[in-house]
């Protein structure tokens, strides 16, 4: 894998040229949270020969993970006694908190907690905190790469915490992940890398529902305009992801709306805190509030270009996706 932006371990290099190299053994995997980002990852670590075993309060997603060759846990506590390696793909703070209080009684001493949500850093360095206090393992292990990621073990990782807790999961990480870069000892700052992630690809969506919408009002073709723009200066990863999605009426919803005013909200509160006002990324949330007010919330987030429509008065069906995000 390639090396990350730093020299040191720590500085934002590929974690297997620093801080975690070592492999350990593999062992029996459990995920909690089996949405769409969870559900693809379980299958592809299934794929890769992992035991995985994985909780959700969907019975129809732990039915699905079953029949793709994993094993359902009857409960959180019960996932806890059978695994080492732990990965968190839910929604927000409030689900992780919860999540992690109800693992943490039956951990056993060579369990480390991988967090994947995308969460306040602050929030984050505090839970490793007081798993740290209780002899527990956190890596603060927030992802990219979509549901295509996920399934494909594609992701882009960016970690941090206690360089036990990288060398415990690294193999998984491997495994899960085609470039995994390690922000060093200091739990939180893998989530400030991946607020900051958001805020490009909150920024790049919204510029994408602008320019759909517009183009459609002056009379063009969507299509044609994501075929020019795709391969023009224009392009981005989000455009070449969400495109042909936003074409459809109503796709399922892989991520949907809210979760960008969630995460773009974590962008304000982290900007705050170092007394910047970022007014890009306040008018890209301006859009995605606007859309969940009318209703699109749980719609695919490359919707967001039918409510910019419905704002000009065309009407734009608000796709009505009910997948979750992972």
């Amino acid at each position: 894998m390639e090396a990350g932006a730093g020299t040191g371990a720590g500085a934002g290099d590929d974690a297997g040229k620093g801080r975690g190299a070592a492999s350990g053994p593999r062992a029996t995997v459990g995920i909690v949270g089996l949405g769409a980002m969870g559900a693809a990852c379980a299958r592809h670590l299934i794929g890769r020969g992992h035991a995985v075993v994985g909780f959700d309060l969907d019975a129809g997603a732990l039915a699905r993970l079953e029949a793709e060759g994993g094993q359902a846990a009857a409960s959180l506590a019960d996932l806890a006694g059978r695994c080492a390696r732990i990965v968190i793909f839910v929604v927000n703070s409030a689900q992780v908190q919860a999540v992690v209080t109800a693992l943490e009684p039956g951990l056993g001493r060579d369990a480390v907690l991988i967090q994947c949500a995308t969460v306040a850093p602050g929030f984050i360095a505090a839970l490793g905190e007081e798993l740290g206090q209780l002899g527990h393992l956190l890596l603060d292990a927030p992802v990219s790469g979509g549901v295509v990621g996920a399934g494909s073990g594609k992701l882009t990782i960016m970690a941090s915490g206690p360089a036990e807790a990288l060398s415990r999961a690294r193999s998984l990480l491997d495994d899960m992940a085609s470039r995994v870069f390690d922000f060093g000892p200091r739990i939180g700052a893998g989530s400030m890398v991946k607020t900051i992630n958001q805020l490009f690809a909150g920024v790049h969506l919204a510029a994408l529902a602008e320019g759909l919408a517009l183009g459609k009002a002056a009379g063009l073709d969507p299509a044609q305009l994501l075929e020019v723009y795709g391969s023009s200066a224009a392009a981005s990863w989000m455009m070449n992801d969400r495109g042909p999605r936003a074409l459809e009426a109503s796709p399922p919803s892989r991520s949907a709306i809210d979760i960008f005013v969630k995460d773009l909200g974590l962008v304000d509160a982290a900007a705050r805190s170092h007394g910047l006002t970022l007014a890009v990324a306040e008018a890209a949330q301006a859009h995605f509030r606007t859309a969940s007010a009318r209703g699109m919330g749980r719609a695919d987030d490359s919707q967001l270009w039918r409510s910019l429509i419905a704002e000009g008065g065309e009407g734009g069906g608000a796709g009505g996706g009910t997948g979750k995000a992972g």
